[in-house]
C-alpha cells in the first residue's frame, strides 16, 4: 500500500468508492450518518460531498457524480441547494475544496456544465469572496475559490484577496512556524492548513508571495520531520485528529509547490510511510466509510465541528497525484529519515521533541498551548507529553481517575473524587509554565527532556489540602505483560511498550515527597491509539502550603 504513485491512486479510489451508493438523488449531498456537529445537516452533507475532492482533483478522474452535484447544489430552485453562505459558515470551509478542484481539474468539474449551470456555480462560489470568515486559516478559503474561478476564466477582485493574504502572512512566527490566527495553537493546522494552502497557492502562482510561502515551508520542514517516527507514525496532538492522513499532507504539498528543502526520497518517505502506518488501523466502518476517531472509531475524541463527512479531510494527503510520473518525487526511491535520537527544541511552538529507540519512539513535550473551545481541549493541548507509541487520552468525566484518564499530566483534587489538571498554561520560558487549577493554588512546572526519558518538576503553593495523581503513558490493557507498584514508583508493560513513573528524591532537587504507586484502569475509549488502557500513576496527599514534586517518566516501545 502507498509504495508508489499507482498504489496511492488506488488508495484514493478505495476511499471514494464506498461513498457512491450514499449520494442523494441530485448528487449534491452525501448522507453518511447522523450529524451531531454544531452546523446544520445541509452544511454537513455538503462537507461530505466536497472533501473527497481533495483527493479526486489531483487524481483527475472519477468526478462525474461530483459534477452533477455541483450543478444541483448551487441551484437555488433545487431541493438539494446547499444554501447561501453566511459570514461564518461551514459552507465557507467547503468552498475551498470546490475552488481547489476547479483549479486542478476543470475538465472534470467545469467543462461538462451548461452555460446556466456555470453561471450558478460562479454566483454561489463568489459569495465566499465577500464573507469575513474566521481570523485564522479560514482566510485562505476565498483565495482557493479565486484560484478556481480564475482557472475557468472568471475575473475576481484582487485587492480583497491581497488583504487576506497579508493577514495570513502576519501569523508567521519565524523559522517557518505560523500561529493559526491570533491564538496559542501551534498544532497540525500549521502543516495541513496554513502551509498546505500556501503551498497550493505557490504551486499555482508565480509571484513574490509564492516564494515566501515556499521559503517558510522549507524552513518548517526541518522541524516538522521530527514529529514522525521511523515507522511513519505522527505524534497525536491537538484537535482534529480525525483527519488522520492529513497529518502528513504537508509533505505532498512540498512536492506540489516544488520545494526541495529535503532530498526528494526523504520527503516522499515521510508521506508514504505515514500512509502505510494507517493500513492496519480500524479507520473505516464495515462499508468502508471513514469514521470519527483516530486509530479506531472513538466518539469521545470528536470535536463539536465533526460531522460524518469530516474525516475526509484525510484526502489532503494525496496532492502529489497532481504531479506527473516523471516528477522527482515519484522517480526518486523512498529513503528513511536520517534523524539521530536526541532532543530538538522548537520554541515557536513551546515544545521539545524527544526521539529515542532509533526513531521508533517520538515524544513531544508541550508547555505553551491551550484550546478551551474545542471539546477535550485541555487533554488535546495541555498535557505534558504526547507520544507516537502511546498516544494521549481524552476524559470520559472528572469523577475519579478512571473517568479522567489523566495520562501525562498532574491531576489535583480537594475531595479525592473530582479532579482538575492543567487547562490554560502560562508559558514562562523554554518548557517552563505556570497554571492555577483553583484561585488559591498556583503551580510552576518545568519539563526537562533527557532522551529517552524526561523529568517533571512541580512547585505547588496551595491554600488548601490536596490530593495529587501524576501519571506516565497509558499502555494497552488487552496485551498487558506486567505491572508493579511500590513506594515512589509504578510501571506497566504490554506488547505496546513499557511505561514507568518514579519519584525523584535526589538531594539536588528541593523535594522529599514520596508518593505511592498505583496502576489506574481508565474508562474504555479514552486513548486515541488503543480502546482499553492501564495507567501507571503516583498518588499523594498534601497539607496546605508549599511543596515540590519531581518525577522521572519513561516510555519505551515494545520489541
Amino acid at each position: 500500500m502507498a509504495a508508489d504513485r499507482a498504489s496511492m491512486a488506488q488508495l484514493v479510489r478505495d476511499l471514494v468508492t464506498p461513498l457512491h451508493p450514499l449520494f442523494s438523488p441530485g448528487r449534491a449531498r452525501l448522507r453518511l450518518g447522523v450529524n451531531a456537529a454544531h452546523y446544520d445537516d445541509a452544511a454537513a452533507e455538503l462537507e461530505a460531498f466536497a472533501r473527497p475532492l481533495w483527493g479526486l482533483a489531483p487524481l483527475g478522474e472519477g468526478m462525474d457524480l461530483w459534477r452533477e452535484g455541483l450543478a444541483t447544489g448551487t441551484d437555488p430552485a433545487h431541493p438539494e441547494y446547499w444554501g447561501d453562505i453566511a459570514d461564518v459558515d461551514q459552507r465557507l470551509v467547503e468552498t475551498a475544496a470546490l475552488g481547489f478542484a476547479l483549479a486542478l481539474a476543470p475538465d472534470q468539474l467545469w467543462d461538462g456544465l451548461s452555460g446556466i449551470e456555470r453561471d450558478r456555480v460562479v454566483t454561489w462560489l463568489s459569495q465566499a469572496l465577500a464573507r469575513p470568515g474566521v481570523d485564522n486559516n479560514w482566510q485562505f478559503f476565498p483565495v482557493l475559490v479565486a484560484l478556481g474561478l480564475r482557472r475557468v476564466g472568471v475575473p475576481v477582485d484582487e485587492q480583497p484577496l491581497r488583504a487576506r493574504l497579508d493577514r495570513l502572512e502576519s501569523f508567521a512566527l519565524g523559522r517557518g512556524w505560523y500561529s493559526d490566527g491570533p491564538t496559542a495553537q501551534r498544532d497540525y493546522y500549521v502543516p495541513f492548513a496554513m502551509h498546505y494552502y500556501g503551498l497550493i497557492y505557490a504551486g499555482l502562482s508565480d509571484d513574490a508571495r509564492a516564494e515566501r510561502f515556499r521559503s517558510r515551508a522549507g524552513e518548517f520542514a526541518l522541524d516538522f520531520r521530527h514529529w514522525f517516527a521511523a515507522d511513519g507514525a505522527a505524534v497525536p496532538f491537538g484537535r482534529s485528529m480525525t483527519y488522520r492522513y492529513a497529518q502528513a499532507a504537508f509533505w505532498g504539498a512540498l512536492a506540489f509547490a516544488g520545494v526541495d528543502a529535503l532530498p526528494w526520497g526523504e520527503t516522499k518517505g515521510y508521506l508514504l510511510r505515514h500512509l502505510r502506518w494507517w493500513q492496519d488501523r480500524a479507520v473505516a466502518d464495515r462499508d468502508g466509510v471513514l469514521t470519527i476517531g483516530y486509530a479506531y472509531p472513538q466518539p469521545l475524541l470528536a470535536e463539536q465541528y465533526n460531522a460524518p463527512g469530516s474525516p475526509y479531510w484525510a484526502m489532503k494527503a494525496f496532492l502529489p497525484l497532481a504531479l506527473p510520473e516523471t516528477h522527482p518525487f515519484w522517480t526518486t526511491p523512498e529513503t528513511p529519515a536520517a534523524l539521530p535520537d536526541g532532543v530538538v527544541h522548537q520554541p515557536e511552538a513551546g515544545t521539545a521533541v524527544i526521539r529515542s529507540d532509533e526513531g521508533r519512539h517520538v515524544v513531544v513535550l508541550s508547555t505553551a498551548q491551550h484550546n478551551m473551545w474545542a471539546r477535550g481541549g485541555a487533554a488535546k493541548y495541555a498535557k505534558f507529553a504526547y507520544s507516537t507509541v502511546f498516544g494521549f487520552s481524552v476524559p470520559a468525566g472528572n469523577h475519579g481517575l478512571d473517568q479522567g484518564a489523566y495520562d501525562n499530566t498532574l491531576a489535583l483534587s480537594d475531595d479525592g473524587r473530582h479532579w482538575r489538571c492543567c487547562e490554560v498554561p502560562e508559558s514562562l520560558g523554554d518548557l517552563h509554565l505556570r497554571w492555577s487549577p483553583w484561585d488559591d493554588v498556583e503551580i510552576e512546572t518545568w519539563l526537562i527532556p533527557r532522551a529517552p526519558d524526561h523529568l517533571r518538576v512541580h512547585r505547588i503553593v496551595s491554600g488548601r489540602s490536596l490530593f495529587t495523581a501524576e501519571a506516565a503513558f497509558a499502555v494497552s490493557r488487552d496485551t498487558e505483560t506486567g505491572r508493579d507498584t511500590g513506594d515512589g514508583y509504578a510501571w506497566a508493560s504490554s506488547a505496546q511498550g513499557l511505561s514507568r513513573i518514579e519519584d525523584v528524591t535526589d538531594a539536588g532537587w528541593p523535594t522529599g515527597v514520596r508518593r505511592g504507586g498505583e496502576v489506574v484502569q481508565p474508562h474504555p475509549g479514552t486513548n486515541v491509539l488503543v480502546p482499553r488502557t492501564i495507567l501507571p500513576t503516583l498518588r499523594g496527599e498534601h497539607e496546605a502550603g508549599e511543596f515540590w514534586l519531581v518525577s522521572r517518566v519513561t516510555g519505551s516501545p515494545g520489541r
